[in-house]
Parts: C-alpha cells; sequence; structure tokens
C-alpha cells in the first residue's frame, strides 16, 4: 500500500463538486444576510 485511501476524482469533476457545494453553503447564507440588513433597516429607520 502506499498509503493512499482512494483514488481522487479527476479534477474537472472535482471543481464541479467544489463549486457546487459553495452554491449549497453560499446561496441561503447570502440570502439570509440580504434579509438580515433589509430587516434591520426597516427595524432602524421605522
Amino acid at each position: 500500500m502506499t498509503g493512499e485511501s482512494s483514488p481522487s476524482p479527476p479534477e474537472p469533476a472535482r471543481r464541479a463538486l467544489i463549486a457546487f457545494a459553495w452554491l449549497w453553503v453560499g446561496l441561503p447564507l447570502a440570502y439570509g444576510l440580504y434579509e438580515l440588513v433589509r430587516k434591520a433597516t426597516q427595524l432602524f429607520t421605522g
């Protein structure tokens, strides 16, 4: 054995997986921050 646990996926598939993971987390986070700013603005401006 050479110490590798499993073969790594091909580079394009890995990049697509990383992009999908960032979108999976980033889009709801961005929406939540948008709503937070919108509601905080309403709270402080009346």
